[in-house]
């Protein structure tokens, strides 16, 4: 029985093609503000971290109302790190809109998640976005979308897809790439036409299964999922099923029920098989969970989310500057934030260590977690992480490590500097493609390897370079690889950094920091090109006295510091580095603050 009135849908694609972009213009010509109400742009991106990156981090969930027939729309993210967002929000919509980029064309992300679509058998509507660029090259992006499509075994039905072309930010959308279009009727259209209903028995008894979770302070968990079979009342009684038997079943009470209308939650006293819904009043619901009938009890298969590749230690921050800047200094408040963000991020795991001061924090890639670390910092946390290392698994006897699938779009004559770097890398090219007058470069290439490359790419190729990497499996241990060619700048002193001494320093290597700012000794300051440390003193003061006076040399010149963004120093960390990380500075630090005791160890390593 198919809820003809309803339509579940996923936008997927690429970070920066215009997800957000075009559900802000399907918002406005659907009616969901009012006439005089003032719009903020990308409205999806309600969180001030994706606003500033242009990235969707979070999947969020809204609808639209057409012709009588409500739309539900999940705005997915298209990051590879966050492919766990993904996968679950996939099993609650019946189609996707591909939407792709008329000059970029498809990218390493728009596979992995098309990958997921086309294995649930969901119908396709491909979008060209940007067809305003330029540099569009529609007719080229059409053939890569179907070459796409094939590689990744299509059905029929799905390599036939309609096709639209459309300009998100104009709001315009058309059946045809020379016509402009006045409106996004077509998609609209295609969407009601071509989207199955969602289908559903709701006399059977129920099922639903939890695919996001939500979190609020008054409520506690809030479930979010699509109702496979039946309906669900206010306050009926419930059971909670685990599909992989890990959990018994547990009765509970379904004490509030949301639907979504627009960018709001509204309360409703019940609802039935299609819709999606958020539900609270079950304190430990977690996704994959299916909320049953209490007389029935069927859970629903769950694919299981895939594992994390990468692992950083959160430990307390114990600098001589621990606990000036921060409000949440304890390991109490770090082990409670920690294990909190578990219960909505389904990609993130978090282990106890031995001692109480530090924790174990696994995610899909760097940039999932130092938009964790970014986050903790914005709400007042004060604490300490280690360097990224990639998670390696033993596959028949043999050592693997995770290897991720490099796509670089680049300026041709950076080709050669590109492939020598990533040759260093343990890195194997692939594929190589021009795409205009630009290179189209894919490698392999073992992920720890990534550490620190963003900054050499972007200087390779002056800053031209797109690059971006997906998970692609793993494979057997390719080999040592050099973390970092360049040494440390480390403060000698405990002070404040004057100008005389840094005028000094910035002869041995690049600084980080400017006058006036405070300091400890074993605080990174800057990078020397030599690939030793070297400890200098940037609190030194030039000495006074009655033949020298404060102004008869000639005035200090400083060359500009680097000031470097959360991303540049988790790739800048040696492994005998932490950063200290609080709401106001982000600090590079030697894990063994005293000099003399950092030789010593340095010896005893034998290095």
């Amino acid at each position: 029985m198919q809820n003809t009135q309803l339509r579940n849908v996923a936008i997927i694609a690429h970070v920066d093609h215009g997800k957000t972009t075009l559900v802000d213009e399907m918002f406005k010509q659907s009616g969901v503000y009012r006439d005089n109400q003032v719009v903020v742009e990308r409205v999806m991106d309600s969180n001030d971290l994706e606003r500033e990156r242009g990235i969707t981090i979070l999947a969020k969930n809204t609808s639209i109302r057409y012709s009588g027939v409500k739309i539900n729309i999940v705005d997915t993210p298209g990051h590879a790190d966050f492919g766990g967002e993904v996968e679950r929000i996939l099993k609650m919509v019946n189609g996707v809109i591909l939407l792709v980029d008329a000059a970029e064309g498809p990218m390493p992300q728009t596979r992995f998640v098309l990958q997921k679509a086309l294995e649930l058998k969901h119908r396709v509507i491909i979008l060209i976005n940007k067809i305003d660029r330029p540099d569009r090259r529609v007719k080229e992006v059409m053939d890569e979308v179907l070459e796409l499509l094939m590689d990744l075994d299509a059905t029929e039905e799905q390599l036939d897809s309609p096709i639209l072309y459309c300009s998100a930010r104009q709001g315009i959308c058309s059946f045809s790439p020379d016509e402009a279009g006045t409106d996004l009727r077509p998609l609209l259209d295609t969407i009601v036409d071509y989207i199955p209903a969602p289908s559903g028995d709701p006399t059977a008894p129920l099922q639903m299964l939890i695919s996001a979770i939500d979190y609020n302070d008054y409520v506690g968990r809030i479930g979010i999922g699509r109702i496979e079979q039946g309906t669900i009342r206010q306050n009926q009684d419930i059971l909670v099923c685990d599909y992989h038997g890990e959990k018994p079943n547990r009765k509970a009470k379904a004490v509030s029920l949301f639907q979504f209308e627009g960018l709001n939650r509204v309360p409703v006293t019940e609802a039935d098989a299609g819709n999606i819904i958020a539900l609270s009043g079950i304190a430990d619901i977690a996704i994959g969970d299916t909320v049953c009938d209490v007389s029935s009890p069927a859970p629903l298969p769950f694919v299981k989310i895939s594992e994390p590749t990468v692992e950083m230690t959160f430990s307390v921050n114990d600098s001589p500057f621990a606990g000036r800047e921060g409000k949440f200094v304890t390991s109490r408040n770090l082990r409670d934030r920690l294990f909190r963000e578990t219960l909505k991020d389904v990609s993130l795991r978090v282990n106890e260590t031995e001692t109480t001061e530090a924790f174990k924090v696994s995610g899909r890639g760097e940039m999932h977690l130092s938009i964790l670390i970014e986050t903790m910092r914005r709400e007042g946390y004060e604490f300490q992480v280690s360097p990224p290392r990639v998670l390696n698994r033993m596959v028949d006897g043999v050592l693997n490590e995770p290897v991720e699938l490099l796509v670089a779009d680049i300026p041709e004559d950076s080709v050669g500097p590109v492939i020598e770097k990533m040759g260093s890398r343990k890195g194997e090219l692939v594929q190589m493609t021009p795409v205009g007058n630009r290179m189209r470069l894919e490698f392999l290439v073992p992920s720890r390897g990534l550490f620190g490359y963003r900054n050499e790419f972007l200087t390779d190729t002056r800053g031209e370079g797109i690059m971006s990497a997906v998970f692609s499996g793993y494979a057997p241990y390719k080999g040592d690889i050099s973390r970092r060619a360049t040494g440390s700048l480390v403060a000698f002193e405990t002070g404040e950094a004057v100008t005389y001494g840094l005028y000094n320093a910035q002869e041995r290597g690049a600084l980080f920091i400017g006058p006036g700012t405070p300091v400890y000794a074993g605080m990174v300051v800057g990078v020397s090109p030599k690939s030793e440390d070297i400890s200098v003193n940037v609190c030194k003061k030039k000495q006074l006295t009655n033949m020298r006076a404060s102004g008869s040399d000639d005035a200090l010149r400083l060359v500009p510091f680097r000031n470097l963004s959360l991303e540049q120093c988790l790739e800048f960390l040696a492994d005998d580095e932490l950063l200290e990380v609080t709401p106001k500075n982000l600090r590079i630090r030697k894990r063994i603050l005293d000099h003399a005791q950092r030789m010593k160890a340095l010896k005893g390593s034998g290095n």
